[in-house]
């Protein structure tokens, strides 16, 4: 992963917004649900003024509607001295060695909000609810201990085409306060997808789409084989709740079968980055101070199941591979890797 300055698309820097301190995520859904609510209202009516940008009835959107905010939120001084006890409860829950040093799952939960931030701005051109998550792609490159102070950092980039709407990166970085060079000790990409937009597609972006491989599109269940696996994993139905109490991320799909019935999952779904994050912890101590992690992700995990999980080792190089699956129906739930720097 190469870290750039953030730019817009224009190449032009973003302006900083600097924050006292990092929000809440309760008060951020709050706002993501009234921000969505505004951009389908603007959908469903898109000749109302204010709302809709004045468009007639049945006129398409102009591109230039799809435009991300110029801006990174900043968060400066960002004490971990008391997050010793919260930092444990994660490390219990996601099967880490229980130290002070802070694991790349953990930094994304510390700098999750702050991108969230950014996703509910009246300037985000993309509903927060029914975003899906794709991908994460994640570097860290040294420890991090209980008692530094850190500065978060988080903005949107490289919105983009995909077959089934848009899609677009939510980048935050974590740097040490005390680092007068500002080098980011810890980067993260978190790739979403909104359905149902649309944005013109290049030629070599109409090229990949055609080629690209989607387990679920192209294969029937149960075709693709999986490895041996190395674990399994047994989630209860109170996985969702676990994860949402240390992460703070309570999006209902996660919390109960009543709560996800209501976004349209039979039952409730395990947050991708407990999985992603899980898989990490097996890979163990192997993965050093410093590595690159980055996870796929594919069919939902239902709640309660079992998940069988395979760790392998690159046999070209000092990184490792892991996948988790659906052992009964063979399906494919995320898959990524974790690679030594």
């Amino acid at each position: 992963m190469t870290a750039s300055a953030p730019a817009t698309s224009a190449g032009d820097p973003l302006r900083v917004e600097t924050l006292p301190a990092l929000p809440g995520l309760a008060a951020l859904y709050a706002r993501g649900a009234a921000s969505s609510g505004r951009i389908a209202a603007g959908r469903a009516l898109p000749g109302l003024p204010g709302i809709g940008a004045g468009r007639a009835e049945g006129e398409p959107a102009p591109e230039r509607s799809l435009v991300l905010p110029d801006v990174v939120l900043r968060v400066p001084g960002v004490a971990t001295a008391g997050l010793a006890g919260h930092l444990h409860d994660y490390q219990r829950l996601l099967h880490e060695p229980v130290t002070d040093v802070l694991p790349a799952g953990y930094l994304h939960v510390l700098a999750f909000p702050l991108a969230t931030a950014v996703m509910v701005r009246g300037d985000f051109p993309l509903p927060l609810l029914g975003m899906v998550h794709l991908a994460n792609d994640v570097e860290l490159r040294g420890p991090v201990r209980v008692g530094e102070v850190l500065e978060v950092r988080a903005w949107s980039e490289n919105l983009r085409p995909h077959r089934r709407g848009v899609q677009v990166d939510l980048v935050a970085e974590v740097r040490r306060a005390d680092d007068p060079a500002g080098t980011p000790v810890w980067r993260g990409v978190s790739t979403y997808l909104a359905k149902g937009f649309h944005l013109p597609w290049s030629e070599d972006e109409n090229a990949a789409a055609a080629d690209a491989v989607d387990g679920e599109d192209r294969a029937p269940a149960g075709t693709w084989v999986p490895p041996l696996p190395t674990g399994r994993w047994a989630l209860g139905p109170g996985t969702g709740r676990a994860y949402g109490a240390v992460s703070g991320d309570r999006n209902p799909i996660h919390l109960s079968a009543l709560s996800a019935k209501a976004f349209g999952f039979p039952r409730a779904i395990a947050h991708g980055m407990y999985t992603a994050a899980r898989a990490l912890a097996d890979v163990g101590h192997a993965r050093g101070d410093a590595y690159r992690w980055t996870v796929e992700f594919a069919k939902p995990v239902l709640l309660p199941t079992t998940v069988d999980v395979a760790i392998t080792r690159d046999p070209d190089g000092p990184g490792f591979g892991y996948v988790g699956w659906n052992g009964g129906r063979r399906q494919k739930h995320f898959e990524g890797t974790v690679v030594p720097l």
